[in-house]
């Protein structure tokens, strides 16, 4: 069954709708004043369990957390749209030419738990201009769209883990990772030195600013200034094209040992300092907003607090909570076994098989060189045709001519402003009418930056149909797994009180990551569920193979023990 959920016209109050799983109201449209919202999806969502239909989860779903309410199941119109539009799996159904343009994605901050009941939901109505009848025609065009697509049974997969994962994205940013700030203080204080006043270096910032200066013979030099620090190079003889830090590293001047430091802690100080810690930790809790589908292959980006970058230096002020553990789970080399999946390599599945792939491939036929081995795999995921992955790639070829020749073929659809798709149906957008008039080459020059952008898009195809399965497989790793931990939770609609902080909850999640906040009783049965959920993820994006994916699991206090 679904529930719509929308905002009602000139009023401040929404509608609700439920229909059948067929796609037709099972009940008439009701009217709910905001106050009462809460508790009414409370009740629908104990008595029916439905799918809620909303424009957009990041609308509506951190108020309904606020207040309390958790639901099961959803469908992001917004979500499943984007993907729809650019699925070739639905190209030829006509959804791109009918489907109307969704509102805005507004961004605003977290509801405020202390709120009253109908002020929490203000924003939602605001935020969201879709009618009733806007969202139950966009459901219904969408259903269609999936049903007359080429691959039906993988594009409702893939759209219903999409959504799955706004739910996830919500939950994860409501409760926040455990984070003392105490620590973090700590740790600032042992790195930078102590707290500088606004617009101030921090002690061991200025001391290597000033170590950098002497050693480039510049007194005035600004660090911090691109265009400042690349002249100074230049003057001390280091001919250096950028301020990369993995080109300085190629130089031999005493300049590049404080330079380097400076730029670590600089980072450090001006994305996860004093600044940074006011912002974003509150109540012991690191709140960063996710963006689910952020990066245009499925992976997610964040919007806010750098959670898809947390430092080494700052994870020890991730700390469980007494009485808790935080099990960190990755999946291990999870792109190449994702191509191996796609281009139904025996041969390379076989290397796999129940240990490290790297160490697999490399016994094959790397003389046991694991880096060597590494090296040339990932050189054929991302394209890299020269070095070291170049040259091994004959040899890889020889050995997997199935999983070379899969990649190839998407490099050369790209080159050809084709469209690629990943396993479940995620598709690159079409090419621009000003990039297919760039391959109309007139003169030498013009061919050869045809030649280039071609080549440059074939590198990002070749790469999006594996990055873009395994961002889907690990969506439905985290769904699969956000399921079971429910089964350990309270009854359906609780969100808040003693019952729900004893509940094991998802806190991150960073591509093929995930961090699970647990009570200690309750870590050996999450961790099974970790392994378990992984192994239906494999199953539902494949089938049965003869290809593990296996996941890595550490069970810690500090993050900063993970790995």
């Amino acid at each position: 069954m679904y529930a719509l959920l929308a905002a009602a016209p000139r009023s401040a109050a929404v509608q609700l709708q439920l229909w059948t799983p067929e796609g037709t109201p099972a009940a008439a449209a009701q009217t709910v004043a905001l106050e009462f919202l809460a508790g009414v999806v409370r009740g629908i969502e104990k008595d029916h369990q439905p799918r809620w239909v909303w424009d957009r989860a990041q609308n509506w779903y951190p108020a309904l957390l606020a207040a309390g309410v958790r639901v099961e199941r959803c469908h992001d119109l917004g979500l499943c749209q984007a993907i729809l539009l650019h699925s070739a799996f639905a190209s030829a159904t006509g959804y791109r030419q009918r489907a109307p343009a969704l509102p805005p994605e507004a961004v605003s901050s977290y509801p405020d738990t202390n709120s009253a009941q109908g002020s929490l939901f203000e924003q939602s109505v605001e935020n969201s201009a879709w009618g009733l009848s806007a969202v139950a025609a966009e459901l219904g065009s969408q259903k269609s769209a999936i049903a007359s697509s080429t691959h039906p049974d993988r594009l409702a997969l893939l759209l219903s883990a999409e959504s799955a994962c706004a739910l996830v994205a919500a939950e994860m940013q409501y409760e926040g990772i455990p984070w003392r700030g105490d620590l973090h203080r700590r740790l600032l204080d042992e790195l930078l030195g102590p707290e500088p006043p606004d617009h101030v270096r921090p002690p061991k910032l200025e001391a290597l600013a000033r170590d950098l200066r002497a050693a480039l013979d510049a007194p005035t030099l600004n660090p911090d200034s691109p265009q400042d620090l690349m002249r100074a190079l230049h003057r001390a003889g280091i001919d250096a094209k950028t301020t990369r830090s993995w080109e300085l590293q190629e130089f031999h001047h005493p300049s590049i040992e404080p330079l380097l430091a400076y730029r670590k802690l600089s980072r450090l100080f001006t994305t996860n300092g004093w600044t940074w810690l006011e912002q974003w930790v509150r109540d012991g809790r690191f709140h960063s907003e996710y963006v689910v589908g952020g990066v245009v292959s499925g992976r997610w980006a964040s919007r806010g607090g750098g959670a898809m970058q947390i430092p080494k230096q700052i994870r020890g002020a991730a700390l469980a909570d007494p009485g808790h553990k935080l099990i960190v789970a990755d999946a291990a080399q999870l792109e190449p076994r994702v191509l191996a999946a796609l281009a139904q390599d025996s041969a390379m599945a076989a290397a796999g098989r129940d240990k490290d792939l790297y160490a697999g491939i490399a016994a094959q036929g790397f003389g046991g060189e694991r880096a060597m081995a590494k090296v040339a795999l990932l050189g054929a995921i991302y394209g890299s045709t020269s070095g070291e992955s170049g040259r091994l790639m004959p040899q890889l070829t020889r050995m997997y001519p199935r999983a070379v020749g899969f990649v190839e073929e998407a490099a050369r659809a790209g080159e050809r402003g084709e469209q690629v798709s990943t396993r479940l149906g995620r598709s690159t957008p079409p090419v621009s009418e000003q990039w297919r008039a760039s391959q109309r080459s007139g003169t030498a020059e013009e061919q050869r930056r045809a030649e280039s952008a071609a080549r440059s898009r074939g590198r990002f195809t070749r790469n999006f149909v594996v990055q873009g399965t395994a961002a889907e497989w690990a969506c439905c790793w985290l769904a699969e797994l956000r399921r079971r931990l429910r089964a350990l939770s309270p009854a359906a609609g609780a969100g808040t009180g003693a019952a729900a902080a004893a509940r094991p909850e998802l806190v991150f999640f960073l591509h093929d990551e995930v961090m699970v906040h647990c009570p200690d009783e309750l870590v050996v049965a999450v961790t099974e569920m970790v392994h378990e959920s992984s192994r239906v993820a494999t199953r539902l994006l494949f089938g049965q193979i003869p290809l593990e994916f296996p996941v890595n699991v550490t069970v810690v206090e500090s993050y900063a023990d993970a790995k």
